[in-house]
């Protein structure tokens, strides 16, 4: 059995780290299956595998210096931390959820909570074109979102194009109601979610109808080239080798595209290949060209969804009777 004795000096930054009815201990304890006694704001943490001490007291001490430091640590930073801190036990949470943070919009601050996350900003930063593939709940499309308003109210594109496949689970659009828009709408309809997180619903109406922002299928790209735009391909896993190459080919002078998918849920018919598959292949040695790959770790919503994401990579990975 290892043991550490752990004490801090201001009381009021101790509640906040304890949480509430010692919530974050609670948290602490179950998740790295650690023993953790508490007597003021004295702690006492005892555990079978000197690694799994060395992760708790480090998650402890660097998120008490964070409260201390004024920054805010939110429900669910707590789980963020810990999985940073067992991917990479030398990581400073201090200063990566200090530096990461950055102003989308006046409404909306993101700060990226794995290290897949920070990279995947780093790279739409840096390079012309780059893709995020990996399981649901990873923020892929959502960071995407981010980077393109960003870069959409600081002058940096006068156009931000939003776009994604008609195609989910072999549904066909022929048997849905309406017009040709209305059709393809309710797939559209995550980008539209993640726009109005991040600027006032007014705001966005207004740049949809003058068309700073534009979000349409796939389809409505042909034949176009876009200057000065932020594109992004969202459900790419979707596309085909042909709609994957014409997407490809619309950035025009100073534009940046961005592609996300999940190579997991592709919905194509079993003798067509995704065109996300085949532009792994083609583009991998492109220097403008960026690659993240998400997996279980990076998953962001409930917790459940990481147990599900796992659960599907076991079934994969395993043989099939």
């Amino acid at each position: 059995m290892f043991e550490k004795e752990i004490e801090f000096q201001e009381n009021s930054i101790v509640r906040e780290l304890f949480g509430p009815q010692d919530a974050h201990i609670k948290r602490l304890r179950d998740t790295l299956g650690v023993a953790i006694q508490t007597r003021g704001s004295r702690l006492n943490v005892q555990a079978e595998d000197r690694e799994q001490l060395n992760t708790a007291c480090k998650c402890l001490i660097q998120i008490y210096e964070l409260l201390r430091s004024g920054d805010a640590f939110f429900e669910g930073d707590l789980d963020d931390a810990l999985r940073l801190l067992e991917r990479n036990p030398g990581v400073d949470l201090r200063q990566l959820f200090q530096d990461a943070a950055f102003a989308v919009s006046p409404k909306k601050t993101i700060s990226p909570k794995t290290f897949r996350q920070r990279a995947y900003l780093r790279l739409i930063r840096d390079k012309e074109l780059t893709f995020g593939i990996g399981p649901a709940g990873t923020g892929k499309t959502y960071l995407a979102v981010a980077m393109a308003v960003q870069a959409l109210l600081q002058g940096r594109v006068r156009k931000l194009i939003l776009t994604r496949p008609a195609l989910e689970a072999g549904e066909k659009l022929g048997f849905l109601p309406g017009d040709i828009l209305e059709k393809v709408d309710p797939y559209l309809r995550p980008l539209y979610d993640a726009l109005h997180e991040m600027l006032d619903f007014k705001r966005v109406q207004e740049m949809l109808q003058d068309g700073t922002i534009e979000i349409a299928p796939l389809a409505f790209m042909r034949g176009r080239t876009l200057n000065r735009a932020f594109i992004i391909l969202d459900e790419a896993q979707n596309t085909t080798s042909e709609q994957m190459k014409m997407f490809l080919t619309r950035m025009g002078q100073g534009s940046k595209a961005l592609v996300t998918g999940d190579v997991t849920q592709i919905d194509l018919p079993a003798n067509v290949r995704s065109g996300l598959l085949q532009a792994e292949e083609v583009l991998s040695g492109i220097e403008e060209v960026g690659f993240v790959y998400f997996d279980h770790l990076d998953v962001v919503r409930h917790d459940l969804v990481v147990k599900i994401v796992q659960a599907y990579e076991r079934y994969k990975q395993a043989p099939q009777a």
